[in-house]
């Protein structure tokens, strides 16, 4: 098989085929040496004095949760509802892989808006391939649609200064802190992205296909609606970047959960990570309810990279 090597500023990425890799160099694994293995507590807290014991029932809970895992994980959540809000190595770093599409579209719906204009309908196919199956190749087109400097504008009317864009669009490094700021973008009125823009891309995030629905919403139950959006990458050897971000609604509350992982020996097992963690968090803000999303079996496509790097 050809292999084609591209420079890279951290490192060096190898193409193979379809799949794609982090070469074993020093400057490849220069993010990981940045990223300390897990320490301390999930912290929470409410801005609801009623739900002050919530949030202290679920800081200990998920850091339970947690506590068995290799994996090194950056969370961010929040709730409307109880005013929980929870939060752990949340400014931690990693590579984004495929959960960078949330943002590629809102930069898209954005440059629409600015342009007074509506997707066109190329765009809107690749919108829908690039959320709802997660397909590089629309990705990269959008990607390239936006440009990269108006992704750094839209960064910057978000809010998501800890946001590190990169020119292939799945090495960028995000934050659980931005990528939940990013959720809260789409699912609250906001003068970056209109309401039928928040609209259409929550739709989309509500439509991935069954074979990518797991991660955050792992013990959801059947009283809210799923918005998710997962990415997942692997490195030299046998390490994984696990990465699930995701909406829940109902008609009078909405809460949110940004969770990445690095250091998982497979994608099964940071998958699990994050879906012990969700499935503490659904339970705890759904008391009495029972859970109509179980936890994921892995399958066929498992282990198969979902990232191509874009060519410059």
């Amino acid at each position: 098989m050809k292999r084609n090597w591209k420079s890279h500023k951290r490192g060096t990425v190898l193409l193979l085929g379809s799949a794609v890799v982090l070469a074993a160099t020093p400057a490849a694994t220069a993010l990981a040496a940045a990223t300390p293995s897990n320490s301390g507590s999930v912290k929470c807290t409410s801005a609801k004095p009623a739900y002050a014991s919530l949030a202290s029932q679920m800081a200990t809970k998920i850091t339970q949760s947690l506590s068995t895992s290799q994996s090194n994980v950056g969370l961010s959540l929040s709730d409307d509802k109880t005013g929980v809000l929870c939060w752990y190595h949340s400014a931690r770093h990693f590579y984004a892989a495929s959960v960078i599409k949330v943002t590629i579209l809102g930069a898209l719906l954005r440059k629409a808006e600015e342009q007074h204009r509506y997707l066109t309908q190329t765009e809107a196919s690749e919108a829908r391939r690039m959320i709802t199956q997660s397909d590089n190749n629309a990705a990269t087109a959008l990607w390239n649609d936006v440009g990269y400097d108006f992704m750094q504008h839209f960064l910057n009317l978000a809010g998501m200064r800890q946001t590190k864009l990169d020119h292939a669009w799945g090495l960028t490094q995000i934050t659980a802190h931005d990528e939940r700021l990013l959720l809260k973008l789409l699912s609250y009125k906001n003068n970056v992205l209109d309401d039928p823009s928040r609209s259409y891309e929550l739709g989309l995030m509500a439509h991935v296909i069954s074979s990518q629905r797991w991660g955050v919403p792992a013990g959801a139950p059947a009283s809210v609606t799923v918005h998710v959006k997962n990415g997942w990458l692997p490195y030299p050897g046998t390490i994984w970047e696990i990465n699930s971000i995701g909406t829940f609604t109902t008609s009078r509350r909405t809460y949110m959960i940004a969770m990445l992982t690095y250091n998982n020996p497979t994608m099964a097992y940071g998958v699990s990570t994050i879906e012990n963690a969700a499935t503490v968090i659904h339970t705890l803000l759904n008391p009495g309810e029972r859970a109509s999303v179980p936890r994921s079996t892995p399958n066929s496509s498992w282990g198969r990279p979902d990232e191509t790097i874009p060519k410059r």
